[in-house]
Parts: C-alpha cells; structure tokens; sequence
C-alpha cells in the first residue's frame, strides 16, 4: 500500500536528521515508527517505554493516601 504524507519542516529535518544517524531509509524509519506505535501492550502488562512508568518515587502507600499526600506537596511539605 502507497501512502502519502505531508510532514511539517521540523519532523521532516528530525527524521533525516534521524536516518543519517542510524542509517536507515526515511521508509524504513517511518514503518519501524508505526509498527512500534501500533503495537498493543501484552494485556495485564505495563508498557516500559511509557513516560509515566517509573516516574513516581513516592515512599508507602499512594493510592491510600493520595489526598494528604496532595495537599502536603502543595502546601511544600513533601
């Protein structure tokens, strides 16, 4: 299938940019980038490239305590 699109400046000089650096074809870049793109997590599992995964360091117990956790974070206690 033949697709055509229209890219802005700035993503069409990052995916060369890109394709130097890894030498690959700007063809083969974007269809490694769809592919990953519409791959579906393994149910029940996280997606360890989500930016999200990881990124809480709060100690004990979030989900329990999230209202005073909030208001101690606000208020510049934590």
């Amino acid at each position: 299938m033949a697709l055509t699109v229209r890219l802005p400046e700035r993503v069409e000089r990052n995916l060369a940019e890109y394709c130097v650096a890894h030498s690959v074809t700007k063809i083969e870049a974007v269809k490694r980038a769809l592919e990953r793109l519409l791959q579906a997590p393994a149910k029940g599992k996280a997606d360890p490239d989500h930016p999200f995964v990881g990124c809480d360091t709060t100690a004990g117990d979030v989900a329990r305590h999230t209202k005073r956790m909030l208001r101690e974070r606000f208020r510049g206690k934590g």
